[in-house]
């Protein structure tokens, strides 16, 4: 399976902080926002991963995140001039994507809950066609909302209604089989003027491909696209961290919990900012796994 961060945009709600800056790259407690979904993908056992974003933006994210090879990856990187709708990302990544699935999770989301890995494990597993991942929200009128039978098989969905169906907002995070590519080459511009994902969910719901797992109690999903939002992820991961002792998000840690590097090499990843907490957390972990 390949993957895609998109962390284009220009981040309209939280000017005037983004005319200068990435939303992406804006602090989210001790570290920049696109850990949050690159962790995801790792933790999904995903090591060929694309970013893309502004031509602008692109460089900085580059310089933070390199070739990826540091945490056992292969990063790429592509361009979208243009926020033209999350399909986007399927057209400029499609040959990075070749005949492989797909998951793709936005820049600005974040998750967090119990035995994740093992949520996302058993997704891609049983993948058929398209794995959304829902949230139930006490609002969901600005959001995409599904609706479900009690297998999780998607019945209806909706975008931003005046009634919802259902309190499970979907969330930026998806699994697609191949086909996603030929989806969206055929899907065409909505009133907005750009592609709309919940437009290619509804060509696998058709088919009857398409499933919803709900993200239940005891797990945060943060859309950390506005100011208001943007401190309260901040509060959360912060105060997270200094009950529990660890870290949401470390990207040396998860790359070693997953096999991907080895503790001698998450160590050195560590020294090299060992001034700051962060990097003594994660030479911590390295020397507990390696005794």
């Amino acid at each position: 399976m390949k993957g895609i961060v998109l962390a284009g945009g220009s981040g309209t709600r939280l000017h005037p902080i983004t005319l200068a800056v990435s939303k992406q790259l804006l602090p989210v407690g001790d570290k920049p926002m696109i850990y949050y979904p690159l962790s995801v993908l790792m933790l999904a056992g995903v090591r060929d991963i694309l970013v893309i974003s502004t031509p602008t933006d692109l460089p900085q994210f580059q310089r933070l995140l390199g070739d990826g090879s540091h945490l056992g990856l292969r990063l790429g990187y592509r361009e979208q001039p243009e926020p033209n709708g999350i399909p986007e990302a399927f057209l400029i990544g499609a040959s990075h994507i070749g005949e492989e699935p797909v998951a793709l999770v936005l820049g600005d989301n974040i998750f967090h809950g119990p035995a994740f890995y093992s949520v996302l494990a058993d997704s891609r597993a049983a993948l058929d066609g398209c794995v959304l991942f829902g949230h139930r929200v006490s609002d969901p009128r600005p959001y995409a909302v599904a609706e479900v039978d009690g297998d999780g098989a998607l019945l209806s969905l909706e975008e931003k209604p005046a009634r919802p169906r259902s309190n499970h907002a979907v969330t930026g995070l998806y699994l697609y089989d191949n086909t996603v590519v030929d989806i969206a080459k055929n899907l065409r511009p909505s009133a907005r003027g750009e592609l709309e994902i919940t437009d290619v969910n509804r060509v696998y719901m058709s088919r009857g491909s398409a499933r919803l797992v709900h993200l239940g109690r005891g797990f945060a999903w943060l859309d950390a696209g506005t100011p208001e939002s943007l401190l309260q992820a901040g509060h959360y991961v912060c105060t997270l961290q200094e009950r529990q002792g660890v870290r949401i998000a470390c990207l040396e840690e998860i790359a070693l919990r997953m096999g991907f590097i080895t503790a001698d090499a998450c160590h050195r990843l560590g020294s090299r900012i060992a001034h700051s907490a962060y990097g003594r957390y994660v030479m911590t972990i390295a020397e507990e796994i390696a005794a």
